[in-house]
């Protein structure tokens, strides 16, 4: 690859203790972390967009209890929470991080800034997008590929909770065929759910490649280092 500056979405279950009310794993951030700093090692300046559903997501309100705006605001929040877990582990490992949120914490994290994360980047730190877009009606997915773009990253990655993206709905139909590659436009033609669609467009027009795949921590080598796993989605003649 020759650029080797990449972000990774991970969603907030990859944070989570499945066996306890616990919301955050710290065990399973420090596989996260030792992953991640293997990355830089090999050379990489790696971005990390931090999901929240852990802790909260606007679809847990079912009713209408509190307006999605607020709603949106109380989740994109609560991402800097996993952001910073993810940042102490990390540093706690011997690799340096900074987190950059799109919701102003002055005291523990900066502001986002997309030349700071270059910045960092440049100077081996891992950058961790908190705060989501910093708007409403955006899912983290559109964080994902906006912050690539801002920090100019050519590829992206998408941690899954299946092996890539399928022609059905795997859970559904045990035949559902795995693709190893797609373009933009055969995902869109055969209305495969990669993401969502306002960061479905933004990447297909501004031809980011895309690589989505079952998230591990040893997974995050095998897709970004080894590309070895996950579905490519990439734009037509790139």
């Amino acid at each position: 690859m020759k650029n080797k500056r990449v972000v990774i979405k991970l969603s907030g279950e990859t944070f989570e203790l499945a066996s306890s009310e616990a919301n955050l794993d710290f065990p399973a951030i420090a596989k996260i972390a030792k992953s991640i700093k293997q990355l830089v090692k090999l050379g990489y300046q790696v971005g990390v967009v931090v999901g929240a559903g852990n802790i909260f997501r606007a679809r847990m309100v079912k009713g209408q209890e509190i307006e999605r705006t607020v709603a949106d605001h109380m989740g994109m929040m609560a991402t800097n929470i996993n952001a910073l877990a993810l940042q102490s582990v990390l540093e706690k490992n011997g690799q340096e991080a900074r987190v950059l949120s799109s919701f102003s914490v002055p005291k523990i994290m900066e502001d986002y800034n997309h030349r700071k994360a270059i910045d960092h980047l440049e100077h081996k730190r891992v950058v961790i997008f908190a705060g989501g877009t910093g708007n409403p009606y955006f899912t983290t997915d559109t964080t994902l590929v906006l912050r690539a773009l801002e920090v100019g990253a050519q590829h992206i990655y998408k941690a899954s909770n299946v092996a890539g993206i399928y022609d059905s709905d795997p859970d559904k139909n045990p035949k559902a065929k795995l693709y190893k590659k797609l373009t933009y436009t055969q995902a869109l033609d055969q209305n495969l759910k990669v993401m969502d669609a306002t960061a479905f467009a933004l990447a297909r027009d501004n031809k980011l490649n895309l690589t989505v795949f079952k998230y591990s921590p040893e997974n995050i080598i095998k897709a970004v280092a080894k590309d070895a796993i996950g579905t490519k989605v990439f734009y037509e003649g790139s």
